[in-house]
């Protein structure tokens, strides 16, 4: 402490060697403070480090030696290092209530009557509060749930065939309800809605007589034309008028199981006036015997476009379900807690687990099991609102960048939660009354000093409690004069305008420093990037080095550097990316020349002039005839005065030039030239073969070597070939006859094996031949008496 206090000495040839020693000995002392490491330049800055944090004003505090950070510091160092309570700048937050209607002590008996707006059952209203950065300031909340507190309620039903028993039960539903709900308060609405599904293929047949009547013909039921979903009732006090308009309903149909229940669930959320939802307790009893399409679905039916969220009813149908896809359940969440409405899903047992995921996902919903005709649908409704209005369960608006909220309950008989436990209190009787203590803080001050405004409300009410935030503006703020800047960081002698941010900008119409920077006393700083090779840069902060056009996922394709935006080449490459090579050694043909003279050389690549050409180096040609077919006839006529061109010789094939040479070994070869050379070898009329060369000498000469002999085949030696002819049908005859009489013998000699055979296993019968007659007639003479 000594050490620290060594501005006393007086001894001015140790002043500066005790300077150092109390710097070096005082940040031993708080080595482990936040404050100091934070090296805050103003006072501003230090106040945002930590609550614990304040600023000596002393103008005499500094010693030689000392860094202007040594300000900041925790409260009791600094009074330790010499700076009075009076100098140091420590301010706290604090918390004023704007408005705080007391909660509503009210009696269903009572003779006056409140309306919904004049029923208070959450206090305070309204509150601002002033936070420091790290400070968390704390008020307490009061729930108190109100008596005959008025209720809507929308009864939202599945017509698809298997609810056609259902329907029946709910057709008195209208009085019977009324009558059980005035136990529970004495203003009550009810209204009635009704779903199906889809009315595109898959879900519905859209043939035109199932268009007409979807169920099935076996039945001899007759159905309405099937619908997305149908608002049958606005909400109203008169139970008769509901049972007369349910009592008209048809059932419908579909051919799938999940119907289409979320499109009705949005529309009943969104189309507040057309249902005629008021700022009460609001209760939609969802009742099916199914499971539900949701968000991806459509796609089935063609249909991709996200569902909006907006109310789409006309004449209180639903006209959008062929153009939007079902909504997802994120989405039903949203808009149902925007609007305060509590669900009571009242599904058949068989769809009970569904439902209740689905419940788990939904705030403040509840699931009944419906019987399997609706006929317990009233009490299913009644346990379901106590359920619901038992629980209280706090939820606050997005938070600002670097809030946070706590919530801790003091419920019913003195059940205290906290954690996630401290935002709701169960088993909430009417006329109990419980709290909430609520801590809101903050890591740091409002962008640009502006307020923040969150709300905190129960979960299904339309009552909430409204917080404006606001950053402490005090005299931290403001300590020197000709000092400028949010944190009075700037010197009026350095900057001339106190429009500071106007110095950062390019011109009005861009963001401050580009967006890639601060503006710090009317001059950019640019961002750091995490990457150490990444880097704004320019006087706004306007340029970077890794935002350049890329090839092959290379900035600059590999072959340049980036500069403000910009790719800067290497030598032989170009482009926005640096993709484009300058080498043509890539488009040379077989014969040394660019893209073979038919094209032109772009970034390394042929790109062929002549159509008729392609291939890497425009050497491919497959329409082309060739050129040794092309020039033939030319060639033949100047060569030998023959040919189709013989006559016009002189006028089609003057456009080369012809060299004669004696023999094929004098034509000139590929390898000996520098321009394109072509070998051919053509057939005349007469079977003759001639050889010559084609070339084009500097893109414009033609020149043709041919040899001036033709190679013409030996006429053929007829003898020969008529002898072999004679003798080669002479020795076919022989072989002929040969092979038929080879024929016959085989073919006898089976024939007389088996008559041999046939001889053998004969049997001749003994028995007198029929046809036989004798030689011998015998005479008897009838008068022979034998004497």
């Amino acid at each position: 402490i000594a050490i620290c206090n060594a501005h006393l000495l007086n001894a001015a040839s140790w002043q500066i060697v005790v300077a150092v020693f109390k710097n070096m000995y005082c940040f031993f002392l708080s080595e482990g403070s936040d404050c100091i490491k934070a090296n805050a330049q103003s006072c501003g800055e230090c106040i945002q480090v930590a609550e614990k944090c304040g600023w000596c004003t002393d103008t005499d505090f500094l010693k030689q030696g000392e860094s202007k950070s040594a300000r900041c510091d925790e409260l009791q160092s600094l009074i330790t290092k010499g700076c009075t309570k009076a100098k140091i700048e420590n301010p706290r937050g604090s918390t004023f209530i704007n408005k705080n209607k007391a909660v509503t002590n009210r009696k269903k008996d009572m003779a006056e009557k409140l309306k919904a707006d004049q029923i208070t059952q959450i206090q305070p209203q309204k509150l601002t509060l002033n936070l420091r950065s790290g400070e968390a300031q704390t008020f307490k909340l009061k729930f108190k749930r109100a008596e005959d507190y008025p209720i809507d309620l929308y009864y939202l039903m599945d017509l698809s065939f298997s609810m056609k028993d259902d329907l029946e039960n709910v057709k008195n539903l209208g009085t019977d309800l009324m009558r059980e709900m005035k136990e529970v308060t004495s203003d009550f609405k009810i209204g009635f809605g009704s779903f199906v599904e889809k009315t595109v293929m898959p879900y519905i047949s859209t043939t035109p007589a199932r268009l007409l009547n979807p169920c099935t013909s076996t039945n001899n039921d007759t159905c309405t034309s099937p619908f997305s979903y149908k608002n049958v009732l606005k909400l109203t006090e008169n139970g008769e008028e509901f049972n007369s308009l349910v009592s008209k309903q048809q059932i419908s149909g579909n051919l799938d199981s999940p119907e289409g229940g979320f499109d009705a669930i949005m529309q009943v959320a969104v189309c507040g006036n057309a249902i005629g939802w008021r700022n009460v307790t609001r209760l939609l009893v969802f009742s099916t015997d199914a499971g539900f399409h949701f968000a991806g679905d459509g796609k089935l039916g063609g249909i991709v476009l996200p569902n909006d969220g907006k109310c789409h009813l006309e004449n209180n149908m639903y006209t959008m379900s062929h153009y939007y896809d079902y909504p997802s359940i994120a989405h039903l969440v949203q808009k149902l807690s925007d609007n305060n409405i509590q669900t009571i899903f009242a599904v058949t047992e068989e769809f009970q687990p569904v439902y209740k995921e689905l419940k788990n996902l939904i705030p403040k919903s509840a699931v009944g099991t419906l019987s399997s005709n609706s006929s317990n649908v009233i009490k299913l409704i009644i346990d379901s609102y106590n359920s619901l209005s038992s629980e209280v369960i706090l939820e606050n608006g997005k938070l600002p960048e670097g809030v946070s909220i706590t919530y801790k309950s003091i419920c019913k008989n003195g059940w205290v939660g906290t954690g996630e436990n401290g935002r709701k209190c169960l088993n909430i009787s009417i006329g109990d009354e419980v709290s909430f203590e609520i801590a809101i803080k903050s890591e740091k001050c409002p962008p640009q000093g502006k307020s923040e405004t969150i709300t905190i409300k129960p979960l299904g009410f339309t009552e909430n409690v409204e917080i404006c935030m606001c950053a402490s503006q005090m005299a931290p703020y403001s300590l020197y004069s000709g000092r400028i800047g949010r944190l009075c960081e700037c010197s009026t002698d350095e900057v001339r305008t106190d429009d500071l941010d106007a110095n950062c900008r390019k011109d009005n119409g861009t963001d401050i420093c580009s967006n890639n920077g601060d503006c710090v006393c009317g001059t950019c700083e640019c961002k750091k990037r995490e990457n150490p090779e990444e880097r704004y840069s320019g006087k706004f902060c306007e340029c970077d080095n890794f935002n350049c056009d890329r090839s092959s996922n290379k900035l600059c394709g590999g072959h340049g550097r980036c500069e403000c935006r910009v790719c800067i080449c290497d030598a032989n490459y170009t482009g926005s990316a640096c993709d484009c090579s300058l080498d043509t050694s890539t488009c040379l043909a077989a014969n040394k020349q660019i893209c073979n003279g038919r094209g032109t050389c772009e970034c390394g690549v042929c790109k062929c002039t002549n159509p008729k050409f392609q291939g890497p180096t425009c050497e491919i040609c497959p329409t082309c005839p060739g050129v040794c077919a092309e020039h033939k006839d030319c060639v033949q006529c100047r060569a030998f005065e023959t040919g189709e061109k013989k006559d016009t010789c002189e006028r089609d094939c003057s456009y080369f030039n012809l060299i004669r040479v004696k023999d094929r070994d004098k034509l000139p070869q590929p390898a000996d030239q520098s321009y394109p050379l072509s070998h051919c070898k053509e057939r005349d009329a007469n079977d003759c073969w001639f050889y010559y060369t084609y070339a084009v000498r500097n893109h414009t000469e033609s020149e043709v070597y041919v040899v001036d002999t033709l190679e013409c085949p030996a006429g053929p030696d007829i003898i020969p070939i008529v002898a072999g002819v004679v003798v080669g049908i002479v020795l076919i005859g022989l072989a002929l006859l040969l092979i038929w009489k080879l024929l016959m013998i085989i073919h006898d000699r089976r024939e007389f094996a088996k008559f041999e055979k046939e001889k053998m296993n004969a049997k001749w019968d003994t028995g007198v031949n029929p046809i036989y007659k004798s030689a011998v007639t015998t005479v008897f003479n009838p008068k022979y008496e034998g004497k």
